[in-house]
Formats: C-alpha cells, structure tokens, sequence
C-alpha cells in the first residue's frame, strides 16, 4: 500500500520523546509498504524552529525508508495559549497543501493522527480531493483534557472543536484509540459504531532497551552523571500545564532527608516557572535535564532505581496510558504511576509498580518510603512489567495489527 499519514509530531531522526510512529512506520515499509509522512517544522516540547526549518515551509526529508515532507508550524507554538492555537491552524493549513500539491503519487489510504484535533480537518479535505479512506486516530480525548487542565476556556473555541470532533468522527472510514477507557467513550457517550471503532494501544520499544540491558555500563553512567549513592527517580516527557509537575517538587521537599533524586527530562511551556520555583524553595534534590537523544533517553531511565508517569488531577486522564510508561517496562523498571484510571489498572494488572494519587505530597512519601525500606521490590516489579509488556505491548506486534486493520477499509 501507498500510505499518506499525517501528524503534526512526527519526529526527527534523533529527536527526543516517545517514537511510536516512527517505529510503526519502519515496520511498515520494511514490510513493503511506501509511507509519505506530512510532519511540523516545531518540536512539541521545542522552543523554536531548527535552524533548517527557518525562512521556510516546506522541506523534502529522508528518514530512512520513510519520506517525510516537513510543514511550516509557527513559531508562537510555544509562547502562550493563542500562539499555541495558531500553531495548530498553520500545521493544520500547511499540511493540506503539502497533501494535495507536494506529497506526489496516488496513496491507497490517509492516516491522521491527534491531537491537534484541527488536522483532522485537513486529513478530511486531502481524503475527498485524492479520492481515498480516511483514519483518524485518538491519542487523547480532545477537547476535553484542554478543557478540564483549564488550557482551553473559550466558549466559542470549545463549540468549534465539539463540531470538528464530530465531523471528523462520523466521516472516517476507521476510528483508532489507545485506551480501553477512550474505546468506551467514543461507543457510549460519542456514539460511534463499533464497526469502525479499534483499539491499538501505545506500545514499548523493545528494539532498543533489549540492546542497552546487555550492552550499558550502569555504573559507569552514574558515576558520569553525578548519581552514585542516589534512589533515582526519572520523569522523561513534557512540561506543560497537564502534567503539573509542580507536584515533583512537593515529592522532593517532602523526602529531601533521604537520598531520593528527581530526574525531569524534557521541554516544556512550564520549565522555566519550575526551576524558578524549586530555587526558590531551594529543593535541591529535583534535576531539570534538556530533552536528549532517545538512547540517552533510555540511559537515564536504565541508571535509574524507578521511572514516573504523571499528570494533573482531572477526570479526562483517567481515561489516558502515558506513553512513557511503556518505555520504562521495556527497561525493566518499576512505575510510580501518578495517574489514576486505566494507568492505574495498566501498573496494578503487570504488578509493575505502585499507584500515586495525583498531587498528593502524603501519597509520594509514603510509597517511595516504602521502596526505600524495600529495595528487593525494584527488580520484582521491573521483570513483572517487562514480561508483562512483552506479551502484550510489544510495538512491532502492534504495528503489524494496525496494518491489518488499515488493509482491510482499503480493500473494500
């Protein structure tokens, strides 16, 4: 098949941050599928544009076997709320005319993928004008999350995006979501059928971390980074509004008389007002690290006692797997899953690690006192997740059911 997908956080090469597409997407084209992929020109934790990208808005790239046409994103992404809306349109515009004028040749199929919700619009268009099915894919129930972390308030932006969602919905030939939550939503409460409603979760990356656990010198690798003696706690994504890693810093005052150590790895609109404020309250036991390559990314959580997935107190997370906790199980360790609902179920069914209530400072003492006085309860949890995510999220497995399912809306 000839297969167009367009996501507006397809990433570079050597970018930072979860890679589940373009893993999907090597599997697909080492299986003899041609994949055109329509991506931003904006990193979602990235301050600016890459030098490559200035003056421009489009760019031809080569990731691979993969082809990816890179498509203008402004540059007031990342300044505040209405400059992250309009970085949505601009993608959303710009990958609609790279759809119909620079992506050349006839493709079978037209994947998109959310959020931003708004380049569902543009998947629509190019679906109708190239006389193609159309996938639309849910990687968080927007708008609601914008909704309830208070990002999104505009009476007027909010009836628009619950017109797009429906739309959008009821116009894709195949509706895929990440969550046995979302698939509920979606049936119940949105009143999709069925027929046309899948569930290929996020997924872990078993390519790399099997090679790292026989090849990295842990050892060493504290010992470089300054964590010898430390109970690392490692946190690897974005610093936004919905994370709220403000409760990090309660964690780190509340334990800063025991030798726990706070990695927060990423970008985000909240990184400066964080590390203003944990030297403010002089909380020394909570590191900001720049967003690193993925296999430095994977070093740090394998030199790590224990990886953390965390997100703001709303109900609309509930319904949510964070794409990091994937990526700790493949790593063999064990998850303080700072969100309730199926993330919660996720941790609690593998035995892969503990819950924490949701900024509850108490909820962070407790537990991690708890592995403190418990160490042998680390590699326990971390082989259970591991197995665990073996069997069951092993994304080159899920890739190749996404495909089958895809094959299936283009035969007909």
């Amino acid at each position: 098949m000839n297969i167009l997908l367009i996501h507006q956080y397809f990433l570079e090469e050597d970018d930072p941050g979860g890679s589940r597409w373009n893993e999907f997407t090597r599997v697909w084209t080492s299986m003899g599928h041609n994949v055109t992929v329509l991506g931003g020109m904006m990193h979602y934790n990235g301050k600016e544009k890459i030098a490559e990208y200035k003056g421009k808005y489009f760019v031809r790239k080569q990731q691979g076997a993969v082809t990816v046409w890179r498509c203008h994103v402004s540059e007031a992404y990342n300044k505040h709320f209405l400059g992250r809306l309009w970085g949505y349109f601009s993608f959303m515009f710009s990958s609609l005319y790279a759809g119909l004028f620079k992506a050349k040749g006839k493709f079978d199929v037209v994947i998109v993928t959310s959020p931003p919700l708004f380049v569902g619009a543009s998947g629509y268009l190019i679906s109708r004008l190239r006389r193609m099915p159309f996938v639309f894919e849910v990687r968080d129930l927007w708008p609601e999350s914008a909704i309830d972390t208070g990002v999104l308030t505009n009476k007027m932006v909010i009836k628009l995006a619950y017109w797009v969602e429906g739309f959008i919905y009821n116009r894709a030939k195949l509706v895929n979501v990440l969550t046995p939550a979302f698939y509920k939503v979606l049936k119940d409460k949105k009143h999709i059928p069925e027929s046309k409603l899948i569930q290929i979760s996020n997924a872990s990356d078993f390519s790399l971390s099997e090679k790292l656990l026989h090849d990295f010198n842990k050892e060493a690798f504290r010992k470089e980074h300054g964590l010898d003696g430390k109970f690392v706690i490692t946190y690897v994504g974005a610093h936004g509004v919905a994370n709220h890693l403000e409760q990090i810093l309660d964690a780190g005052e509340a334990l800063k008389d025991t030798n726990v150590l706070f990695l927060l790895i990423g970008q985000g609109m909240e990184k400066d007002r964080l590390k203003k404020l944990a030297e403010e309250r002089r909380i020394t036991n909570v590191r900001f690290i720049d967003s690193v390559p993925k296999a430095e990314v994977f070093k740090y959580i394998l030199a790590s006692e224990m990886g953390a997935s965390v997100l703001k107190r709303v109900d609309t997370f509930k319904t949510v797997y964070s794409n990091k906790t994937f990526d700790y199980m493949s790593c063999k360790k064990p998850i303080l899953m700072a969100i309730d609902g199926v993330s919660r179920e996720l941790v609690e069914t593998a035995d892969a690690g503990s819950y924490i209530e949701p900024e509850n400072t108490d909820d962070y003492n407790r537990v991690i006192r708890s592995y403190l006085k418990e160490p042998a309860r680390l590699k326990r949890e971390g082989d259970s997740g591991y197995k665990y995510a073996k069997e069951n999220f092993d994304r080159e497995v899920l890739a190749k059911k996404y495909i089958e399912h895809i094959s299936s809306i283009v035969s007909r």
